[in-house]
């Protein structure tokens, strides 16, 4: 392997790492060259684990001990080592784990795809807060959830703040976009599979998330919302169920984040 030695936050080399935004990363004009950053050795190690290709790695010198088997995955490619002050000024932060990745991103799946033999899935609606979304990832494999599906305004995945935050987890639960609103057509498709729908919400018709009605249903898809206004009326009117977590001391919603964890841990497949 061959280790590049680079002292100058300026050199053209670190530009994806920082002058790159998300949108030149994404680049929609190219999507076969399109990146996303991995930052920390063991997000770095899922998404090799999970057979995304890397493009260049950047190493802290005080981390190559603890990245070499990182580095000996990398194969030909170009391997910027430097100074951890230069790493601090990249991230922001003085407490960084050191080791960065630009890899490419994969190719998008269909909602198609990812509900083929899924049986409890997560359907998100506008959540474009990235700390929300990663949460909701981790949850979602922690607790066994099958696949997210996201509304076109969602947030990305795959920019670099979900992933460090998600732990990787984006790598590993299968997700996809609709292409149209879920009041439109994107409930209509879950039924096509199959799945019923469950929209957490507030209203006059919403039973208990323990509701066993809930809990027999063989392939469910669970709704969740924005963070500010919840699901959208029209959303929540096409759902099968709308469900609701009982909460005390006149407390009325949850962090979307909190209340998928709870949702997917009381609905999932036992």
């Amino acid at each position: 392997m061959k280790l590049t030695h680079i002292d100058s936050i300026n050199a053209a080399e670190l530009d994806i790492y920082i002058r790159y935004t998300e949108n030149q990363l994404r680049n929609r004009l190219d999507p076969a060259n399109a990146l996303f950053i991995a930052e920390s050795p063991n997000v770095i190690r899922t998404a090799l684990d999970s057979g995304l290709e890397p493009v260049s790695l950047l190493c802290a010198k005080n981390q190559l001990e603890e990245a070499e088997d990182i580095i000996k995955r990398m194969g030909d490619i170009p391997i910027y080592v430097v100074d951890h002050s230069i790493i601090s000024k990249i991230t922001g932060f003085a407490l960084t784990r050191g080791v960065h990745s630009a890899m490419r991103r994969p190719k998008p799946r269909t909602p198609d795809e990812v509900l083929r033999g899924a049986k409890r899935i997560a359907v998100l609606e506008n959540t474009v807060d990235s700390v929300n979304l990663s949460s909701i990832f981790r949850s979602a494999a922690a607790l066994n959830i099958d696949a997210i599906l996201l509304s076109p305004s969602c947030s990305d995945p795959l920019v670099r703040r979900c992933v460090r935050v998600s732990m990787g987890t984006v790598f590993q639960i299968p997700w996809a976009y609709f292409e149209d609103e879920l009041y439109e057509n994107g409930i209509k498709e879950l039924h096509s599979h199959g799945f019923k729908s469950v929209a957490m919400a507030l209203s006059k018709n919403s039973v208990w998330i323990d509701d066993e009605a809930l809990k027999r249903e063989e392939k469910l898809a669970i709704i969740l919302g924005t963070e500010s206004e919840g699901l959208k009326e029209a959303t929540i009117d096409a759902c099968d169920f709308v469900a609701k977590i009982p909460m005390y001391n006149s407390v009325d919603s949850l962090n979307v984040a909190s209340a998928s964890t709870l949702a997917f841990w009381e609905l999932r497949l036992k």
